[in-house]
């Protein structure tokens, strides 16, 4: 679930804004100024920060520098009932990602809030790290398989056979190994279904240019550059 700490000194909008993150499925964690969210920080890990501007201790303003100066990029929206243009640009100068004057909607804070996390998860998928063989890339955290770079849609059973052959490249995998790990059965039970998704395989992924998955007589596959 996406976390997101909540920082203001106002308890009513702490309540408020905490409500509102559950009713649209987040987990939010609260705090009451600048001070005490900087200590929260150090033990858990946030998605998002929404934070007054207007604090006792430390505001809002002190906190996003102290963070950003530890190297903590963690996206950040900040809540002011100043409306001067000037108090905006320090915010945004300090590496807030959006800006928010009070009063708000909770409606509009919320599609707010997507949109940054549509914008920063979208950034973790694409630095997700991967397999690769050849023109194939596996993605096994999001499901997802690139050839050249473009989607191939396999079944959660190709996708398996696939990310077994790919972790252990121009290695030979047995069938009974293959057998047991992918299908749970026995060599003798149902040998020849390998075949069948090797088969699959190759059909959605050999290309002119590329035949990498192959057969070793009488023993098993193997993939290859």
């Amino acid at each position: 679930m996406v976390q997101i700490l909540v920082v203001d000194d106002e308890v009513g909008i702490r309540n408020m804004l905490g409500d509102a993150l559950h009713l649209a499925g987040f987990d939010a964690h609260m705090a009451v100024d600048g001070f005490e969210a900087l200590k929260m920080l150090r033990e858990i890990e946030v998605d998002l920060i929404i934070a007054d501007v207007n604090m006792p201790r430390m505001d809002g303003y002190e906190m996003l520098e102290k963070l950003r100066a530890q190297g903590n990029d963690t996206p950040a929206i900040m809540l002011t009932a100043r409306h001067d243009r000037t108090d905006v640009t320090r915010g945004l100068r300090l590496g807030a990602d959006d800006y928010v004057t009070k009063p708000f909607g909770l409606e509009e804070l919320i599609l707010r809030v997507n949109a940054i996390l549509r914008r920063t998860m979208h950034s973790e998928e694409e630095a997700e790290t991967s397999l690769r063989v050849g023109p194939v890339e596996l993605f096994d955290e999001s499901h997802r398989v690139l050839l050249n770079g473009t989607e191939v849609d396999l079944s959660p059973t190709e996708f398996k056979l696939l990310k077994y052959l790919m972790k252990q490249p121009k290695k030979v995998a047995r069938k009974e190994m293959l057998l047991d790990a992918i299908w749970g059965m026995g060599f003798a039970t149902g040998a020849t279904v390998v075949d069948t998704y090797i088969s699959y395989l190759r059909k959605k992924l050999h290309t002119d240019d590329w035949e990498g998955i192959k057969t070793v007589r009488g023993i098993g596959f193997m993939i290859t550059d």
